[in-house]
């Protein structure tokens, strides 16, 4: 099928498949992960806590009440939002440059085998605020790797945003 046809059943809404192949794949062409599977990960980021928050997220919680939270194990791979929601960027291919968005500040995901998306961040409230956490630099080492992160996992309700906080990171 030439690039015309493709590009006008594209702007006309059509759900284009060309002998198995979907828009999707034509425009994003599968991007692999760097290191690890999501049945093997290429290793662990985050540690579990006594609960779900540290003191410094409890204390900064309104009346020290922050929102809910539970701690998960989620395996994905770490990539940078930003070119992810923007041109579906991740994988081998994107790692330089994901690494440099990070140190850009842009922020953290986590992608699943599933397709899900998930916001990662420093759990540990105030040093995450203060600038004495690392996890970003720990991001950045691993980005475009399928990776196991342990976090707490919230949802702020009817936000449909969902992240998971990572401790550990606090610098020595």
């Amino acid at each position: 099928m030439s690039f015309q046809k493709i590009a006008i059943a594209l702007l006309l809404g059509g759900c284009l498949v060309v002998a198995g192949v979907s828009a999707m794949d034509i425009l994003n062409p599968g991007m692999a992960p760097e290191k690890g599977t999501f049945d093997k990960p290429h290793g662990k980021l985050g540690t579990a806590g006594k609960g779900p928050w540290s003191g410094t997220t409890i204390a900064a919680g309104v009346d020290g009440k922050p929102l809910p939270g539970k701690v998960v194990k989620i395996v994905g791979e770490i990539i940078d939002i930003s070119c992810y929601t923007q041109l579906g960027k991740h994988g081998t291919k994107h790692r330089d440059c994901g690494q440099k968005c990070l140190r850009a500040g842009q922020p953290i995901g986590l992608l699943t085998k599933e397709g899900k998306v998930y916001l990662l961040m420093d759990e540990e409230h105030d040093p995450r605020r203060d600038g004495l956490t690392n996890f970003r630099q720990a991001a950045i080492e691993h980005m475009a790797y399928v990776m196991e992160v342990t976090g707490t996992l919230t949802e702020v309700p009817g936000a449909n945003i969902q992240a998971l906080y990572v401790r550990g990171y606090l610098k020595q």
